[in-house]
């Protein structure tokens, strides 16, 4: 296996890409069995205590570290936080942020978009599922020296990557949420995060508890979200 480092200023050097080519109607088997799948896909705010392998979590981050990303810079860190203690701050930081934000900080308007999925500043997944992945990205790089270069697209990028990662991890049975504490200064703090990296989402992942519910929500169907030009 050949050992990553950054491309910044290498000259162009491609290589041949020959991937097997699939046949139509497996295609369309494949396509059909995906959508059908990650149809049953739901955020989950209710997570049993089971524990999950660690190289479940592994894999799907590895299948996010695939995602494209500008100039293939891959402007991304997850950081697995098993640590209960950590998990405990990081917890206590967000509830104290979320309840600023419910008490009025995030407006009527956006506090009536949340209404309908019953969200509040209580947040036990944090604590309650069995792992959690905190995503940040990569605003700049830092060479060895200190020195530093831009990155590009970072969070065209790194949302790309998260997406891909629910998917894995959805497709692996396990259940996530995207949770975005505004802000999320905190993150950096507990985790000793470098000056280049901001945090960008936390993900707890594990199975749903026994008991959980999730909102009754309908996803648009396709004729609202695709236009034939």
């Amino acid at each position: 296996m050949r050992t990553w480092t950054p491309m910044h200023g290498q000259p162009y050097q491609p290589v041949p890409y020959r991937p097997s080519r699939m046949s139509a109607d497996e295609s369309l088997v494949r396509a059909r069995e995906l959508r059908e799948r990650m149809d049953e896909r739901r955020t989950v705010r209710m997570f049993a205590p089971d524990p999950v392998p660690e190289q479940v979590v592994l894999d799907a981050i590895a299948v996010a570290n695939t995602a494209p990303s500008g100039a293939h810079q891959q402007p991304w860190t997850f950081v697995l936080v098993q640590d209960p203690e950590v998990r405990r701050r990081i917890r206590e930081a967000a509830e104290e942020e979320e309840r600023l934000s419910y008490s009025g900080r995030l407006g009527e308007e956006w506090l009536s978009a949340l209404r309908p999925l019953g969200t509040d500043e209580n947040k036990p997944h944090i604590t309650d599922a069995p792992h959690l992945v905190v995503v940040f990205q990569q605003r700049f790089a830092l060479r060895p020296d200190g020195s530093s270069y831009k990155h590009y697209y970072v969070d065209e990028s790194v949302g790309i990557a998260v997406g891909m990662l629910i998917t894995a991890l959805h497709l692996s049975g396990l259940a996530a949420l995207v949770h975005t504490p505004s802000p999320m200064r905190f993150l950096s703090e507990v985790l000793g995060r470098p000056r280049n990296e901001k945090a960008f989402a936390v993900i707890p992942v594990g199975y749903p508890a026994p008991d959980a519910v999730v909102p009754d929500l309908v996803r648009k169907t396709l004729d609202q979200v695709v236009v034939r030009v």
